[in-house]
């Protein structure tokens, strides 16, 4: 796995925010979507890849930036002729395991505060490891956490916007305490209406049972809710799964394959077919 200090950050595009908007209700966890401008043409992020976002800190190490990776939440477009790209953020904190203190976290809320027309550091693009099969009849099971279902929101608009025909079948498991799931509702009003083929896609949402509370969302019986399919889905040599999401959703993943499986033993050998013919891929943080 790659470290954010492994990263390019030597080539460097400025961006303007067009636009910054609220997704969650105020008395919740503050998730916020967020578009750019560009302002260089030769800036290029394609849906399956991340760019980096520079924030400059006072740091008692030494370090003058801090660098974070997002991943593109809709398909790339152009305005003015300058690139725009599409990012959720949600505003993080994080309790120091030492002395207990709770610190902000630097690129979240420095995004979450940006204001319409102000300008931000880029760097990138950088690969992910999501990619689209090229047999268009090949399944997947993509599953996603917060905000990290925001790749495979480009992701499922590409296939059906720009690859077309596409005849496997695209499970979308995701996971919200509150707002997220207005983005991807599988029915009239839903954010994929004009992309998805109801015969081939289908989106399950988990949220927590209260939302206002620090509840954890039941991935798991979303997924097991489908049992026999993606039983059967497994059973496919052509079939991939893609991850995303915080550290915890690997554990509740795990549990739940187990469970559809019969047995964990049965799913640790499917897991590592799935990793040994490049079908299986996560991205976790």
């Amino acid at each position: 796995m790659a470290h954010l200090l492994d990263f390019d950050t030597e080539k460097r595009y400025k961006a303007v925010v067009k636009k910054t908007s609220r997704l969650t209700p105020q008395d919740t966890e503050e998730v916020r979507e967020i578009v750019l401008e560009v302002k260089d043409p030769e800036f290029k992020c394609e849906v399956d890849q991340s760019f980096g976002v520079l924030v400059k800190v006072t740091s008692d190490f030494g370090n003058t930036h801090h660098h974070r990776l997002y991943s593109v939440a809709d398909l790339p477009a152009r305005v003015n002729g300058n690139p725009k790209i599409t990012m959720l953020v949600k505003r993080c904190s994080y309790i120091d395991d030492f002395n207990g203190e709770e610190y902000k976290g630097v690129a979240s809320h420095y995004l979450c505060n940006r204001k319409k027309g102000d300008e931000i550091t880029l760097t990138g693009p950088f690969q992910l490891p999501f990619k689209i099969p090229e047999d268009k009849a090949a399944n997947m099971i993509l599953i996603g956490m917060g905000t990290g279902i925001a790749p495979f929101r480009a992701f499922i608009k590409h296939i059906y916007k720009n690859v077309k025909d596409w005849e496997g079948k695209i499970r979308l498991f995701y996971g919200a305490r509150s707002g997220l799931e207005l983005l991807y509702l599988n029915d009239k009003d839903g954010d994929l209406t004009n992309y998805y083929d109801k015969d081939t896609f289908e989106a399950f949402h988990a949220l927590s049972p209260r939302p206002h509370w620090a509840d954890s969302i039941d991935l798991e019986k979303a997924i097991e809710g489908q049992t026999d399919e993606i039983k059967e889905l497994l059973s496919k040599s052509n079939t991939y799964v893609y991850v995303a999401g915080y550290a915890n959703i690997l554990d509740k993943l795990n549990k739940s394959f187990s469970k559809i499986l019969g047995s964990e033993e049965k799913w640790r050998l499917r897991k590592a077919e799935l990793i040994a013919g490049r079908k299986w891929a996560e991205i976790i943080f």
